[in-house]
């Protein structure tokens, strides 16, 4: 009687070694398809690099997801960077972050030109009319998704209603809240830790897909390593890029030139981006349309509908804001609008992202290990709740400009009440929270419905 072996059980073969060439045709594509938002974006990171690719694995991909999420900036793209990185280094790191952001900034600077030079036109504006309502009920809607996960008790509650009061009854300036809720959270991860546990974000996963080339196992490479001598490094290689073209934008335009005032703006912009780019809109919207007078409310719902639409962080709505800025201020003069306007997207996108690559060069390799710790946590938690009431007073904002369009500050709710942007409201918001219907088809969907009601109606 002969003896049978059983086979032995065979998995996928461990993924070759990816070039930097690989990796650099990789991260431009993902540049291009990157639509979503930051969840859509992030799965379709996981989707290629965790299940199909198997560059990294799982419990790395949400090793350094955990890590991005802590961060003020756009986490999808950096945990792009954060990838890129511990794949090749530093050149990696700003291969992936850089190519995650440039084809979303060219792709703005076409449509922000389409939109100021043929603005006017009646298909556009058509086509404006219905996207602003589902606008309005897209930040009504990341409200809800980001309350839904940050507050979990009633002292959040009462931090987020405390935010919500500062910045609409007494205008209080963001990075204020933003300090004062961090000081609420670390005193409060003290005091109360129970109240102020960090939670809502990505926690560690037993899923493999096969073995990765950045496995569970894998030795730190020696770039990730923390070591004085690369901290150094790169903090000064950052500060000295910051300090060469804002140096550069003084000595040439002065300090209250508009490019030298969006390149120290949006610098502040970028450090106080904790819960995600719908957090910092207010902050943009007192600077740029308060503050500065580069935009007006109206055309920041316009951009955020174009950032919208287009692949790429929704933070690029910055990108708007520099365009608009320096067409309307004529920095080059009245004859070069579109080099103005290409100035100052490219301005306030290089100053909003710089923060990020430092955050991530610097802070991986020493930080990353204090995620999970109450002390560290609990002013992210305060912050992101306080977060929740600035963007219910945004979309508070929203709103009012949509749906009284002629109204002013000395008349809020003078002139004709548009109760069919109304009805596009209820109805796009009812499709993202009962349906839950992708942001791209409502956006379409509204702004068909605007376009057929415009030539229609007007």
């Amino acid at each position: 009687m002969s003896e049978t072996h059983e086979a032995p059980t065979v998995g996928p073969a461990p993924p070759t070694p990816v070039s930097v060439w690989d990796a650099f045709l990789y991260w431009l594509k993902l540049g291009f398809i990157s639509f979503g938002g930051p969840a859509g974006q992030i799965s379709m990171m996981h989707t290629e690099l965790v299940e199909r690719r198997r560059w990294i694995s799982e419990h790395r991909f949400l090793h350094a997801l955990n890590y991005t999420m802590v961060l003020p900036g756009p986490e999808a793209q950096q945990l792009a960077t954060y990838i890129g990185w511990l794949m090749h280094g530093t050149l990696g790191g700003i291969m992936a972050g850089v190519l995650f952001v440039l084809p979303s900034l060219a792709i703005l600077i076409v449509l922000t030109w389409i939109y100021l030079a043929y603005g006017d036109v009646p298909v556009v504006a058509g086509v404006l009319y219905g996207i602003k309502p589902a606008v309005t009920a897209i930040v009504v809607f990341a409200a809800y998704r980001i309350g839904s996960k940050a507050l979990r008790n009633g002292v959040l509650w009462a931090l987020a209603a405390a935010a919500f009061i500062a910045i609409f009854a007494l205008h209080m300036p963001f990075p204020y809240i933003v300090l004062a809720a961090g000081i609420i959270g670390f005193i409060g991860g003290r005091v109360a830790p129970d109240k102020f546990q960090a939670g809502g974000g990505h926690g560690a996963s037993d899923r493999s897909y096969g073995p990765a080339l950045i496995d569970d196992h894998t030795p730190v490479p020696d770039w990730a390593r923390f070591s004085w001598r690369s901290t150094l490094i790169h903090l000064f290689l950052g500060v000295s890029i910051w300090t060469l073209l804002e140096g550069f934008l003084y000595l040439t335009y002065g300090w209250s030139g508009p490019l030298t005032q969006m390149g120290w703006f949006f610098t502040k912009a970028a450090l106080v981006t904790f819960g995600g780019a719908y957090a910092v809109l207010p902050y943009v919207y007192q600077g740029g349309v308060e503050h500065y007078g580069w935009l007006s409310g109206e055309q920041m719902i316009d951009g955020l509908a174009l950032g919208e639409t287009t692949p790429g962080p929704l933070i690029m709505v910055v990108s708007f804001v520099g365009f608009v800025g320096g067409w309307s201020k004529e920095i080059f003069g009245p004859d070069s609008l579109l080099f103005a306007g290409i100035a100052g997207a490219t301005v306030a996108t290089i100053f909003t992202f710089l923060p990020s690559f430092l955050f991530i060069l610097i802070g991986g390799p020493a930080v990353e290990a204090t995620r999970h710790d109450v002390k560290f946590t609990a002013p992210l938690t305060g912050i992101t709740a306080a977060v929740v009431g600035v963007v219910l007073n945004l979309a508070v904002f929203f709103a009012w400009h949509v749906l009284w369009p002629d109204a002013t500050q000395t008349a809020p709710f003078a002139g004709r009440f548009e109760w069919f942007s109304l009805l596009i409201t209820v109805t796009a918001l009812v499709a993202l929270l009962r349906f839950k219907i992708g942001i791209i088809p409502v956006i379409g969907a509204s702004a068909a419905v605007g376009l057929v009601w415009s030539l229609l109606f007007s």
